[in-house]
């Protein structure tokens, strides 16, 4: 065997032992289980639909960074966690009509580091008036254990009313 010859057959065996570590949809980002972080973040985004739908604002607001949370709607920014809690109680108010139903889909996560991730989702907010669908984009951070929305920029367009 030539030099040339083993040399190829060395880099060929590296990649193959990279390829036969590698386990599909159970990526490592410096020894971090990346799909159960990404479970971790739908998790969140669950409990925070879950908590809207049933006209708990707070519950849904614990998705959020408090109080830094930096929130981009409507071509403004809320001010901080309290402030954009503020928006909510103002502009859905409490009843079913006014809040109506919130549906996020469309999810897609990308670890960014240990303790930040991208996360870019479709919603929908269902109800009598106004509906609304657009597109959320988030970074989320993992503060003391647990994944939260540092930075939150919605682009909505309202739905036309059902006649």
């Amino acid at each position: 065997m030539t030099f040339g010859s083993f040399r190829t057959l060395a880099v060929m065996l590296v990649f193959a032992l990279a390829a036969a570590c590698s386990t599909p949809g159970r990526q490592s980002l410096r020894g971090v289980d990346v799909e159960a972080e990404k479970q971790a973040i739908l998790a969140v985004i669950g409990r925070m639909e879950q908590a809207w739908n049933r006209g708990d604002f707070r519950g849904y607001m614990e998705g959020f960074a408090n109080p830094d949370v930096i929130f981009v709607s409507r071509g403004q920014f809320q001010k901080d966690w309290q402030g954009t809690l503020d928006h909510y109680i103002r502009d859905y108010g409490e009843s079913v009509d006014t809040r109506g139903k919130l549906h996020f889909f469309d999810i897609k996560i990308e670890m960014l580091a240990p303790d930040a991730a991208q996360l870019i989702s479709r919603y929908r907010l269902e109800r009598p008036r106004n509906g609304q669908d657009g597109i959320n984009t988030r970074l989320m951070r993992k503060r003391d254990g647990k994944w939260v929305i540092a930075l939150n920029h919605v682009s909505s367009r309202e739905v036309p009313d059902e006649q």
